[in-house]
This record gives C-alpha cells, sequence and structure tokens, in this order.
C-alpha cells in the first residue's frame, strides 16, 4: 500500500508553569531530538520531514524553518524535507532565493517550500510590515524566487540583481503556494506553479485547475478528507491520559491564532482533552488501527502525519511513537498492495 509518510517539527516548549523564559537546556533537548529522529527516519522510510514557521511564540514555536531543514537535511540521505510554510512576504526576496538556492543543491533538491502568505498581523508587525499589503508582497516574493533561479540580472525594487549560484534543481527548486483560498489560487495558477493546500477544498482545487496558464498539467497537492495527526501507542487510553495534555496545548495555540476564516486541517476547538481525543484532529491508534486508517484514505493520496514531540510532550514518548511506525507500520505497508 502505497502511503505517504510525514513527520512534524516545530520544537514547541511550554513556558514553566511559575513564568518566565524557556529554559535553553529544554530546547537544546528538543533540538538535539529532532535531529537523532530525522536520522532514524530516513533510515527506516520515513516519505518527508516538515518544518514550520510562527514568530513571537513564548513557547519557542519554531520561527526559522530554513535554518532547522539544512539541519535536518544534513542528517538524512534520502528524506525530503518540506518546509511548510516559509512565510515569504516576511522574507527578502533576494536573500531568501541564495538561502534556498543553497539549500537545494546542499541536498540535491530534497528540499521542498510551501511559501505561505500567514495569517496573523502581528508577524507582520514584528517585522515592520503591513498586512494589509501581503497579497502584494507574496507576488514580489514569487516573483523573485523565479527571476532570482534563472541566474541572470533582473530588476529588484529599481536595482539590478543577480543571484548566484545557480540551485541544483531544474528549472528551479521544488516551490508551492501555500494556501487556501481562491486569490493563492488564482496567484499559483498566474505563475504557473503547483499548488499546496492547507485542508479538503476540492472548489478551490477546481479553481486553480480553471486558471491555470502554465505549461504541462497543473499539481495541486490536498489532502484527504481527514488527516489527524497521529500518535502511536500500544494503549491509547493510558496516552490520552498522560500526554493528552500536550496535545491540546498545541490545539488551544492554534484556535488562540486562527480567525473564523482560516481553513486548515489543524482547526481544533476543544478546551479539554476529552474534547480534544472526540473531535478527532489529534488521534491516538495503536498500529493496527493506524494501518486501516491508512487503508481507509482514497488510494493515490493515503498520507500519514505523526508529531513526536508535540507540545513539549517527553521526548522518550515521542520515541515510543516513532519506533511502532518504524518497526510495526512501514514494515507491513511496505508488504501490502494498493
Amino acid at each position: 500500500m502505497a502511503v505517504t509518510t510525514n513527520i512534524r517539527f516545530n520544537l514547541v516548549q511550554p513556558p514553566p508553569p511559575s513564568g518566565g523564559p524557556v529554559p535553553a537546556d529544554a530546547l537544546r533537548e528538543r533540538y538535539r531530538a529532532a535531529l537523532e529522529m530525522a536520522a532514524f527516519a530516513d533510515e527506516h522510510g520515513v516519505t518527508s520531514l516538515i518544518v514550520e514557521e510562527h514568530h513571537g511564540s513564548p513557547d519557542g514555536w519554531l520561527p526559522s524553518p530554513l535554518a532547522l531543514a539544512g539541519a535536518l537535511l544534513g542528517r538524512t540521505r534520502r528524506t525530503l524535507v518540506t518546509a511548510c510554510a516559509v512565510l515569504a512576504p516576511l522574507y527578502d526576496p533576494p536573500r531568501l532565493a541564495e538561502d534556498i538556492a543553497v539549500l537545494d543543491l546542499a541536498s540535491g533538491g530534497r528540499l521542498v517550500t510551501v511559501a505561505g502568505i500567514g495569517y496573523r498581523p502581528q508577524e507582520y508587525e514584528a517585522f515592520g510590515l503591513d498586512f494589509s499589503r501581503r497579497g502584494r508582497l507574496q507576488d514580489e516574493a514569487l516573483e523573485t524566487l523565479l527571476a532570482a533561479w534563472t541566474g541572470e540580472p533582473f530588476t529588484h525594487r529599481g536595482r539590478t540583481v543577480r543571484v548566484t549560484p545557480r540551485p541544483y534543481t531544474r528549472p528551479h527548486p521544488p516551490l508551492f503556494v501555500g494556501g487556501s483560498s481562491r486569490p493563492a489560487a488564482r496567484r499559483a495558477a498566474r505563475l504557473g506553479l503547483p499548488m499546496f493546500l492547507s485542508a479538503h477544498l476540492p472548489e478551490v482545487a477546481h479553481h486553480y485547475e480553471e486558471q491555470w496558464a502554465g505549461q504541462g498539467e497543473p499539481l495541486c497537492l490536498m489532502p484527504p478528507p481527514e488527516l489527524p495527526v497521529v500518535h502511536l501507542t500500544e494503549d491509547p487510553d493510558r496516552a490520552w491520559d498522560e500526554l493528552g495534555a500536550y496535545f491540546l496545548y498545541e490545539a488551544r495555540q492554534y484556535a488562540s491564532w486562527q480567525t473564523p476564516d482560516v481553513r486548515s486541517l489543524m482547526t481544533a476547538r476543544a478546551t479539554t482533552v476529552e474534547e480534544l481525543r472526540a473531535e478527532g484532529v489529534y488521534r491516538f491508534v495503536t498500529p493496527d488501527e493506524c494501518l486501516a486508517m491508512a487503508a481507509g484514505q482514497p488510494a493515490g493520496n493515503r498520507r500519514l502525519l505523526l508529531h513526536p514531540l508535540c507540545g513539549g510532550m517527553p521526548v522518550e514518548e515521542g520515541w515510543r511513537s516513532l519506533r511502532l511506525l518504524a518497526e510495526e507500520v512501514l514494515p507491513r505497508l511496505a508488504g501490502t498492495g494498493d
């Protein structure tokens, strides 16, 4: 059975109950664990490692996905690293083009960048940017990336710029336009770029295909109707009792940021662990249940998503989940057909 396997890292460590900053030693432990987990995942055939971007969160939510992507790429040989999403309007576009080009060269094309626009005004404010101009900033960023990666001089903000070195991948490094809206679909289609939808949104995918102006076939990656974050365990009841609060922490943090118009697989409204368990955005499953879940997804779009360091959960519990994936799930997936 062909299943895409993904592991998320956002390196969250909730602040201590007494207040104050997150201890540096605790954050260092999580970063070290992420690198070791990446190497283990690569050895066992995991498809992709996913890194995220948010700014100003007191729990240390990963603000620099490309820096961590580089470290993960250095610890792996086959697994893709997906930066989902890079908030492109927050970057200097030529510098972003250089950073991605270098990572593309160093990894042999294993970095996949999803350019998102973001939905938190305070992140724009932190960089001195006008949130109301985010669409124009996104257009500029994407257009600059595509021009920069040709290796030829181009005009950027009234200056002649040339970005070197050219990337390894031709015609350019893997670049998706992320989003969930019709404007995002039109932007991707106009630029001839593939689209990465943040939720199961067939109407947006259809709009993208209608607007497609590129050459060849349009490519829109859309998750199945349900794609929960999975935690693998031999005893789901015990795991919910002991770890549910960590997953609830992440869910509540997302909920505090998201406005009603945000459409994402990670939208949870639960306020208690019991509600979160019933909601299904996060699911604690045995290996057998995980296999059944994958088999129930549409053929050709079967995906598993693990988050082994979710919400500051103990590192050893994350390892238990990851080892169950490697030892009990992946070998059985490889031994079955579609």
